[in-house]
């Protein structure tokens, strides 16, 4: 898969995710590395452990899908790892 179809799969899947999730969300950029890498831990979590074949495979609904629950759970481990935002009381 190109690098054009990673990142317009990356952009399509961060942004579900960053809708689902809820949140302050990472912006335009930040939704575009999300949503690659997520795409990559989808489809190394749907060919290594659930077998199946070629998990982000160009720009269709299963690579987007693949692509989108990698997505959400790196959000979610990002967002227990990070603590959130705190807030400066004055």
């Amino acid at each position: 898969m190109g690098i054009l179809s990673w990142i317009i799969v990356g952009l399509i899947a961060g942004w579900l995710a960053g809708q689902v999730m809820r949140g302050g969300g990472y912006g335009l950029i930040g939704d575009i590395v999300v949503g690659v890498v997520g795409g990559l831990l989808g489809g190394w979590i749907a060919t290594s452990l659930l077998k199946i074949p070629a998990g982000v495979n160009g720009i269709n609904w299963e690579s987007i899908l693949v692509a989108f629950v990698g997505a959400v759970i790196l959000l979610g481990l990002l967002r227990v790892l990070g603590g959130g935002r705190r807030r400066v009381l004055r």
